[in-house]
């Protein structure tokens, strides 16, 4: 819950909508909750932590700004934690995640006392307050004074503090040889570089761990449930009531019944990654994403990159996800003809894919349709239809084992996916139970009342789709046009344009004007040209680009890349324009559609020779120079642009004379039904 005190930007007609979708999904006793990840960089992203790697040396420092203004705005006196978090191959230490911790209510779990005017804690005062805690849990602590050897002048006590539902809090003691009492050299919490090899047998490896220097203090916290961790937290509350609070860390445990909100600041490749609390409504949702919005710009966070000539979305995504509040309530576990119609709706509507995503599509991306992953059209066919036909009662063990298997990437990666189940119910790894779908086909926008209009259009179309009659009865066989056609800006549009013109016939209407704000920010114009009724117009669009074999890179190790040196555009024409002019591309006609024809015409061409890429041995096709000629016996070059590259867009030149290959065959595709031609074919 955010504060009521905090004004949502909406218009009128999205406040009546998700009214109205509220009143739905209660009628239908239903609870959608919604999950977020929206993603964060620097106003000068400068350094590796804010373009490949995960972390680096000013990360952190931007999280905890970040957490500590939305204390100060959302959450005033809630917990923060520094929670350790996965490691993955190639990175030495396991990436962090700083949780900020309320109650259902946005009150704090305890009183934790004021930073204002009060001194650090002092060395000779910090036993006492090892004492103190472990005198309001009803034990006596017994701590182990170690060494930092990153630090000399860092005083570290471990303390073992253990806690079971049958005795409670207990103490031991740590004999350990003073040889032994050393820190590992890794850097992080002290609690995360304990000679543990030398724990007392016997003896739960729980450990409250204290350090502190002439900075400031910390306590790294040992792993309990949430009652007792609550309870622990009291008691350091309680004992630190004479200084300034101590930094925590340590590990969070599992809410399992939603007794807290929890909103995480997670280090991600390249960028911060903001885990939204759970959201029971779309103004929730949309509120938080206003408060980050604003609070990032007040520590120097933003939504967007600046790119050479427009602002380009950061590159991590803004994932949102869909559950329920807690797993006895999951809205999809009984319902799978209704998850069914949802996967087949996705699937009919290329613009859900290809729209709100960034510039990477297609199989080799961060989110493929399950048309373009490792599943094949029967599985697909088949799978759905033996949903269909499964009862009312908890299916969420077959729900996910007949999905996560076909929403994954050609790899095998249950994450990538459009509609990923990594977290529906997957036993096999710790976070995989939480009956969560997740849609990752959405990027960072440079507005947060886009990625807003964004969830409400989801939310609407959940909703629409719980009527049986609205749900498609099967997949959408796309075949080649998938990624020849409807990659175009203008059937995206159009595609959207349908779905817009589903919600709005089932009383939930969209704000189009919004929507179409993102097509032309997403499909940037490289030229506009109009003499008359006569009009040109060029716009970007999406080009999948395929995945290389495995490459050894430093370190010994491999990694698949992607050759992004394609790039594609599309040039639309009206009526007017094709009965008096025709075009001109590196001196070869461009296939115009007829006079009275619709039909789009996309240009794929190669911008770059990468390394490592497919077909090194073509050059690539930049500069381009397109010629706008007259008709008739004797065309003329009427005016004549270059293109050096898809950031600047097409520059107007001098015209020139008429290329002799004005009468050669015009640019072909793949098959001559093709909407988009190659220019790397002949």
């Amino acid at each position: 819950m955010v504060s009521p005190a905090l004004q949502l930007q909406a218009t009128a007609l999205q406040r009546l909508t998700a009214a109205t979708l509220e009143q739905r999904l209660q009628d239908a006793g239903i609870i959608l909750t919604f999950g977020g990840e929206p993603t964060y960089v620097p106003i000068d992203p400068v350094g590796p932590e804010w373009s490949v790697t995960a972390d680096g040396p000013t990360k952190l420092s931007y999280a905890r700004a970040l957490a500590t203004e939305l204390q100060q705005r959302v959450w005033p006196g809630s917990t923060l934690l520094l929670c350790p978090g996965k490691r993955y191959d190639g990175e030495v230490n396991p990436r962090w995640t700083l949780r900020l911790i309320a109650d259902l209510q946005g009150q704090p779990l305890v009183s934790w006392p004021s930073r204002q005017d009060r001194p650090p804690l002092s060395a000779a005062a910090a036993l006492g307050v090892l004492e103190s805690i472990g005198s309001d849990l009803d034990c006596r602590l017994k701590p182990l004074p170690l060494r930092d050897p990153l630090q000399s002048d860092r005083q570290v006590w471990a303390a073992p503090l253990c806690h079971d539902e049958a005795n409670g809090w207990s103490a031991a003691a740590w004999p350990l040889e003073e040889s032994m009492r050393e820190l590992s050299g890794a850097p992080g919490p002290a609690g995360l570089r304990l000679p543990l090899q030398h724990f007392p047998e016997g003896v739960l490896q729980q450990v409250l761990t204290l350090e502190r220097d002439d900075s400031g203090w910390s306590l790294f916290l040992p792993p309990v449930a949430r009652e007792p961790l609550e309870m622990l937290l009291e008691a350091i509350a309680k004992a630190s009531q004479h200084c300034a609070p101590p930094d925590l860390s340590g590990v969070l445990p599992l809410d399992g019944q939603g007794h807290w909100q929890v909103l995480g600041l997670t280090a991600d490749p390249g960028v911060l990654e903001v885990n939204l609390p759970v959201c029971g409504s779309w103004e929730e949702y949309a509120l938080w994403l206003q408060v980050l919005e604003e609070a990032g710009e007040a520590v120097g966070l933003r939504s967007w990159k600046q790119g050479l000539h427009r602002r380009e979305g950061t590159g991590g995504g803004n994932h949102l996800l869909w559950g329920g509040p807690t797993l006895e309530d999951n809205p999809f576990f009984p319902r799978p003809t209704w998850l069914v119609g949802i996967l087949r709706y996705w699937q009919h509507h290329p613009s859900l894919a290809y729209l709100f995503c960034g510039d990477s599509v297609g199989p080799a991306s961060q989110a493929p349709r399950p048309d373009e992953g490792s599943a094949s059209w029967l599985d697909l066919t088949l799978a759905h239809a033996v949903l269909s036909e499964l009862g009312s009662g908890d299916q969420r063990v077959p729900i996910s084992e007949t999905l996560r298997h076909l929403h994954a990437d050609k790899s095998g990666n249950t994450h990538r996916s459009e509609i990923s189940l990594d977290k529906f119910w997957n036993p096999a790894w710790m976070a995989g139970c939480q009956g969560l779908l997740e849609f990752r086909a959405i990027e960072s926008m440079p507005d947060h009342r886009w990625s807003s209009a964004v969830a409400l259009l989801w939310r609407s179309l959940a909703v629409l789709l719980l009527e049986p009659n609205r749900r498609p009865k099967a997949l959408q066989p796309f075949g080649a046009t998938l990624h020849d056609r409807q990659l175009l800006p203008s059937q995206l549009w159009e595609d959207l344009m349908a779905v817009l013109g589903d919600l709005a016939a089932a009383g939930l209407p969209q704000e189009e004007a919004i929507f179409r704000a993102i097509w032309t920010w997403r499909f940037p114009q490289l030229l506009q040209w109009q003499d008359g009724e006569a009009s040109l117009e060029i716009r970007r669009a999406l080009e999948p680009w395929p995945l290389l074999c495995d490459t050894p890179v430093e370190g010994g190790s491999t990694s698949r890349f992607i050759d992004s040196s394609l790039r594609r555009f599309e040039v639309i024409t009206n009526p007017a324009f094709r009965e008096r002019h025709t075009l001109l591309l590196k001196g070869r006609p461009l296939p115009l559609p007829a006079a009275g024809e619709v039909d789009p015409l996309g240009v794929r061409y190669r911008q770059e020779r990468l390394y490592p890429c497919l077909h090194p041995v073509l050059a690539p096709d930049v500069p381009l120079q397109l010629d706008l000629l007259t008709t008739g016996s004797h065309p003329a070059v009427l005016q004549s642009w270059v293109l050096h590259s898809d950031a600047e867009g097409f520059i107007a030149s001098p015209p020139g004379a008429l290329a002799p290959g004005h009468q050669a065959q015009p640019w072909q595709g793949a098959w001559p039904e093709a909407t988009t031609v190659d220019l790397r074919l002949p």
